[in-house]
């Protein structure tokens, strides 16, 4: 799937007020929103709903993975012969893998993993992101304790 062109939608102070509140909380009514951004409900709703569809804003819920049994979480960096983009697009479609990024640094590429325990973590790293050819090195870092993790980084 595609990636929306968010370049083409250009966000007004309004729209970024929307998005600072829907930062704040993602379950606010189109009502209180419309308050604190001077717009009616409905104004807001079809707001938001041109920002989803255009994939400036995505509102999801955020769990905390040791609730829900997942005691191993990793950012693994590697390293790659060939297209850094190629084999980040491999590895961003395997479903244990949750973020993705090619880097400038030490790693080519760094990806972080939630992991149900450390054996799922040895399969992940060994069974998958070491068995693709061009992956020449990989170094992990265990989470240990998760201090600050937030989603409000404002706009600008």
């Amino acid at each position: 799937m595609a990636k929306p062109d968010t370049a083409s939608m250009p966000l007004d102070d309004v729209s970024k007020a929307i998005i600072e509140q829907l930062q704040r909380d993602g379950r606010a009514p189109y009502a209180s929103i419309g308050k604190a951004v001077g717009l009616s409900e409905a104004a807001v709703r079809q707001r938001v709903q041109r920002m989803l569809d255009a994939g400036v804003v995505q509102v999801v819920a955020v769990s905390n993975p040791m609730q829900l049994g997942f005691t191993r979480a990793a950012m693994i960096g590697l390293n790659v012969d060939g297209s850094m983009e190629a084999v980040a697009e491999r590895i961003a479609k395997m479903p244990e893998i949750d973020y993705v990024v090619i880097t400038a640094g030490s790693f080519d590429l760094l990806c972080e993993v939630v992991c149900e325990n450390d054996e799922q973590l040895l399969s992940i790293l060994q069974d998958r992101l070491r068995a693709i050819p061009e992956v020449k090195e990989t170094e992990t870092f265990v989470y240990l304790k998760l201090l600050k993790q937030t989603y409000q980084w404002g706009t600008r």
